[in-house]
């Protein structure tokens, strides 16, 4: 099933990248053609080098490589909808002979439209990428009240790696320091697809100045068991100060709970009624569970408030309203009985480093209880 999968995928991205290949040739003048088919076979070998052995690298050409691969990625992902929109309208000029003269200057002025559009969107995308979001949200638990406030700073995927490193860690840290929280919560995919830049940039330093006088919590996404270090990661964190909840709950200032499941990547993950057995039900209870499905799981068993990530809402357009279609919510509030949801698009990124029609985010929680 996982094969069958990946080899899915690739078909399609070779199939895309074939088809972005052949138009540009079709339509572009004699002159350049072979220059063109040079420079996206040249991009294609440097993506597939970062996708592949962007680890083994030295992290600033690692940086290097995977940024001007990922790049060429949306580029051409872009290319590839603009040519079909113009088959299609080629494809109604067939039909109805509404340009009779044909249509070579329509498709070369198109294309030359189209990468006019790609470049100001990307600028774009990656300002938004580098400059995150605070999202504020005021709620109260339906329980008996303690009249007490809690301030929450929770944030997702920040996916450290050679791409987003050591650097930009130093900035997601400030960031959420700024907000002067009472507690952390830190909802999965810390890494992106290996462990070893964790430790070879000695992230620790970073991750030990996150400060919030109730702790920082964390849990496991489905990108710590990719990396296939998923105990050295949590090692790491828990050297880092941060307390890592794995299908476990800790009493915080004997007035909530904090609830952190295992990722589902985890098929052998403990039930979340095994997890909350026994915990007093009179106390307000947070759940962290890295990727947001079966939302009423929560709710059957009397969770407040879960936190997700994992989602990103889909990076970039259209696959922002892909993920709408997939999950019952796939960015954003929720509330399902007394249980409130959100579910965060995340710090960081997988890949291309754009959000386009989608945010970089934090999530600032007021919670009475």
């Amino acid at each position: 099933m996982k094969y069958g999968f990946f080899i899915l995928v690739f078909s399609l991205f070779f199939g895309m990248l074939a088809y972005v290949m052949l138009r540009g040739w079709q339509v572009l003048p004699t002159s350049i053609r072979m220059l063109y088919i040079e420079l996206l076979s040249g991009l294609i070998v440097l993506l597939l080098t970062g996708l592949f052995f962007d680890s083994a690298l030295p992290s600033v050409l690692s940086k290097i490589i995977t940024f001007t691969g990922y790049t060429f990625l949306m580029v051409a992902f872009y290319l590839f909808l603009s040519f079909l929109l113009v088959d299609i309208i080629r494809l109604a000029n067939h039909i109805l002979h509404f340009a009779p003269a044909g249509m070579h200057s329509f498709r070369l002025g198109a294309m030359s439209f189209s990468l006019i559009l790609i470049a100001i969107t990307l600028v774009i995308g990656n300002y938004h990428f580098n400059h995150p979001k605070i999202v504020k949200l005021d709620l109260t638990v339906d329980r008996p009240l303690q009249n007490k406030e809690l301030k929450i700073i929770a944030a997702s995927d920040f996916h450290l790696g050679n791409a987003i490193d050591s650097k930009m860690l130093k900035k997601y840290v400030k960031l959420i320091n700024a907000q002067h929280p009472d507690i952390v919560l830190l909802l999965g995919d810390m890494t992106d697809r290996s462990a070893k830049p964790l430790f070879k940039q000695n992230m620790k330093a970073e991750l030990q100045s996150i400060r919030a006088p109730l702790g920082v919590f964390a849990i496991r996404g489905n990108h710590e068991y990719y990396s296939g270090k998923p105990q050295e990661i949590s090692a790491y964190l828990k050297a880092s100060g941060i307390t890592v909840l794995i299908d476990s709950a800790c009493l915080v200032n004997n007035s909530f709970y904090i609830i952190g499941r295992d990722d589902k990547t985890n098929l052998n993950r403990k039930t979340l009624p095994h997890i909350i057995e026994g915990l007093n039900k009179n106390l307000p209870k947070i759940l962290l569970d890295h990727q947001p499905f079966h939302l009423e799981v929560a709710e059957q068993n009397g969770i407040d408030l879960q936190l997700s990530g994992h989602t990103h809402n889909g990076q970039f357009f259209p696959f922002n309203l892909y993920v709408k279609s997939l999950f019952e919510v796939g960015y954003g509030y929720l509330k399902k009985g007394k249980t409130n949801y959100y579910v965060s698009s995340g710090l960081g990124l997988w890949g291309p480093q754009y959000r386009i029609g989608t945010q970089s985010e934090i999530v600032e929680i007021i919670l009475k209880y």
